[in-house]
């Protein structure tokens, strides 16, 4: 039996390849992926990568013919590949639960948000910003899948130790934050982050960075005229999961 060729797509990413180092494959701005099979289904139902909440990295492992380490993806640049691939495998229409109603979401008509490339240094993921309150100057990051598995590790540590305290908002800072006043020592950063960053300044900071951020932007307007954000869960790929 000679080999089947499976049909593929270009995925434009949100980041436009410019948060990329030139070396890096994503640099391109472009991902190439394959349709779903019944093959990528199995992963869908796979139990234990559901229980340990990699089943969209396993799918995504799946289609994703270029070759690029996953973890190398910025969120926003994540999320068009994971909405790209529903589309190829179930369509773009997607029916979701809002306020008792079934609306339906034309997924291929959500649009990557508008950024400022002007802030960016092409091939460098790394960000200038001053707090407003304290007047510190900071650099900072958009996260990606390696930074997103080392927060998840550090705060499932944290819970170990103390089942009551859930400090995702810090934790993140801390990875967010790649430098303070020109120190990037992570101690440093820890240390500002827990003594010396001031919410009103924190979120300055996370207000900025989505000026910055490549992303899609999930919002789909209701039946209603609210603007709400599309939910992704497994029923996203499976709609009769």
């Amino acid at each position: 039996m000679s080999e089947i060729k499976f049909p593929t797509e270009e995925v434009e990413l949100p980041s436009k390849g410019l948060v990329y180092p030139e070396d890096n494959p994503l640099s391109s701005g472009k991902v190439e992926i394959k349709y779903m099979t019944a093959k990528e289904e199995d992963i869908l139902s796979n139990q234990a990568y559901i229980k340990k909440g990699i089943v969209m990295d396993k799918l995504l492992e799946s289609v994703i013919v270029s070759k690029i380490n996953l973890k190398d993806l910025i969120i926003g640049d994540k999320n068009a590949v994971l909405v790209a691939t529903r589309i190829l495998g179930y369509g773009k229409d997607y029916k979701v639960e809002y306020d008792g109603d079934t609306q339906t979401v034309d997924l291929s008509q959500l649009d990557n948000k508008e950024f400022d490339e002007s802030l960016i240094t092409k091939g460098q993921n790394e960000f200038s910003f001053t707090l407003p309150h304290s007047n510190t100057p900071i650099t900072f990051k958009i996260l990606t899948g390696y930074d997103e598995s080392k927060i998840d590790k550090e705060l499932a540590s944290l819970k170990k130790i103390n089942k009551s305290h859930s400090p995702e908002l810090s934790t993140r800072l801390k990875y967010i934050i790649t430098s303070v006043d020109g120190d990037s020592e992570d101690k440093t950063i820890r240390k500002f982050v827990d003594n010396y960053l001031l919410a009103r300044d924190s979120r300055s900071l996370r207000e900025h960075i989505k000026t910055v951020q490549p992303d899609v932007d999930m919002n789909y307007v209701t039946d209603n005229g609210e603007e709400v954000e599309v939910p992704i869960a497994l029923n996203f790929f499976w709609p009769d999961f």
